[in-house]
Order: C-alpha cells, then sequence, then structure tokens
C-alpha cells in the first residue's frame, strides 16, 4: 500500500517490535523496508523494560503528529489490539502503582514456572471479587493483564473498569479509517507453522541466545520467545518448543479474531489464501470519501 500510494508511512502497532534486539522473531520490517519506506515505533526500548501501552499511546501520537506535518499519511498496521484502540479512541489510561505491581508479581514469581498457572488463577478470582467487570473481559491465564487490572484496582482504589469508556466502546467519531484483512483460519493455522519453519531458519534460536539474561516480564512472553527460552533453559527438546509456538500462537490468532470483530467501524474484507490480492480493496477504501 506504501508503494501504491506514495505519501504513505508506516505506524507498527505490535507490542513486541518496539523492543531491540528481537527482530526475528517479531518478524519486524527488514532494514532494506525501512529503508524503501518509513517505519516508525520499531526499537523503542531494551527488551529488560516494561513498555507500558501509556508509553505506547505517546509515541504513536507523536509520530502521527510528525508524519501529518510533512504532509504525509499515517497507516497504522499490526495486531495489538489494546494498543491500537488507544490511539484510535484516545483512551483515557490509569497510572502506575509500582509497589502494588511488584508485589503481585512476586507472587507469581515464587510460584515458579509449573505452579505459576494455578497462581495466576489464584490472581484472576481475586480479580473477580474485585472488579467483576474487568475479569470478565480478561482471559483467565493472562497474567500480564490480570495484574496490571489488579494494580490499578489495588492502587487507585477504583475499579479498573471504571476508567473511560473502556474498550468495549467504539466511539463512531474517529479519524481513522479501519481495516481488518480476514483469511480462513485453516489458512491462517498454515501460515503460522510455515512462518516459524522460516524464522528458525534464519536464526531464531541464535536471536533468542543472544538476548539479555532478565527480560521484563512482558517481553519475555513474547510469542515464540517464550518456548525457545524454556528450551534453552533445558525444559523442552526444541521441536517440542516450536510445537508449543506454534499451538500458542494459533489460540493468539484465535483471540486476536475475536477481539477486533467486537469494533463495529472495522471493514473486512477476505481473502481465500493471498493476502495480497486484497490490495485493490484497501486501496479503494483508503480513497473513498
Amino acid at each position: 500500500m506504501a508503494r501504491r500510494l506514495g505519501d504513505v508511512e508506516l505506524v507498527s502497532v505490535d507490542s513486541m517490535q518496539v523492543y531491540r534486539g528481537m527482530d526475528v522473531g517479531t518478524a519486524k520490517p527488514t532494514a532494506a523496508e525501512r529503508a524503501e519506506v518509513p517505519h516508525h515505533l520499531l526499537d523503542l526500548a531494551d527488551p529488560t523494560e516494561d513498555f507500558s501501552v501509556a508509553r505506547f499511546q505517546a509515541e504513536a501520537e507523536a509520530a502521527i503528529a510528525a508524519i501529518e506535518a510533512r504532509g504525509n499519511r499515517a497507516l497504522l498496521v499490526g495486531g495489538t489490539g489494546l494498543y491500537l484502540q488507544a490511539v484510535v479512541d484516545g483512551l483515557r489510561l490509569p497510572g502506575r502503582w509500582p509497589e502494588v505491581r511488584a508485589e503481585l508479581e512476586a507472587t507469581l514469581d515464587a510460584a515458579g514456572a509449573e505452579q505459576e498457572p494455578a497462581a495466576v488463577g489464584a490472581l484472576h478470582r481475586r480479580l473477580v471479587a474485585a472488579d467483576p467487570a474487568a475479569a470478565a473481559r480478561i482471559e483467565p491465564g493472562n497474567a500480564r493483564r490480570i495484574v496490571r487490572a489488579l494494580e490499578v484496582t489495588l492502587g487507585s482504589g477504583q475499579p479498573f473498569s471504571s476508567f473511560g469508556p473502556g474498550i468495549d466502546a467504539y466511539p463512531t467519531a474517529t479519524r481513522f479509517r479501519l481495516a481488518g484483512v480476514w483469511l480462513p483460519r485453516a489458512v491462517v493455522n498454515e501460515r503460522i507453522a510455515a512462518r516459524y519453519q522460516e524464522q528458525m531458519a534464519v536464526g531464531f534460536l541464535d536471536e533468542v541466545r543472544a538476548l539479555p539474561p532478565a527480560l521484563s516480564r512482558t517481553a519475555a512472553q513474547a510469542l515464540g520467545y517464550r518456548e525457545l527460552l524454556g528450551h534453552l533453559a533445558g525444559g523442552s527438546t526444541l521441536a517440542a518448543a516450536v510445537d508449543q509456538a506454534v499451538a500458542r500462537t494459533r489460540q493468539f490468532a484465535r483471540r486476536q479474531r475475536s477481539w477486533f470483530r467486537r469494533d463495529p467501524r472495522i471493514t473486512w474484507v477476505a481473502a481465500a489464501a493471498n493476502p495480497g490480492a486484497l490490495l485493490p480493496a484497501l486501496l479503494g477504501d483508503w480513497s473513498r470519501p
């Protein structure tokens, strides 16, 4: 699209492409692609840093303003739903309570890898009691979001779900045009498996091996990275780790699809197999008034 339109700069909406050194496993654009078309919101943090939605929101707003000041248009691309909604809808994001968060994360750390699912489940039950509305929107196994919701609820004394209209509100007044690419689930599953094979062939394991030893909790949960880190720590064979990564990524793709289907503002375009075939439809949607 950027090649065809000419005045477009790309803005990554990916919660893991923000990390330096995590290139192969996040399918980050190559140096040649970045030289051809300007890309933004890549390589913003070290993988030892936690990266928040609020920081992404601020970085994205600054990048979009600079793009428009140059007379160009911003095309936001990626699949991190909350990051996208934070920018499109200008979500009012709650503050941080590091001491509360540290206490919650210490509970998970003390549980160890084998008992972590049980510890996450206990935190989710705690969230159910404190903020049922927020708990209903968060999967019981999503440790990062559960910890964040509890951090805000306990730290602020207000339910996490009370901040702003919430992620279930979709204001119709937006200056963004939203389009989604729809592929059959079987095709998505095949593409995920094929991508992992390609990534392994070009050095994904070496990239993981070269990462700093103390990754942030956010970076350590990245798809594929968590499984390969487990393999390097002696937890599984390489083949088993890749199989686990494929399975978890397929589950994530299903959650992605469900997340974006809730937004009535998205225009969906579908292809049988090759998403490149959708370019004319996407270009047509872009150009209409």
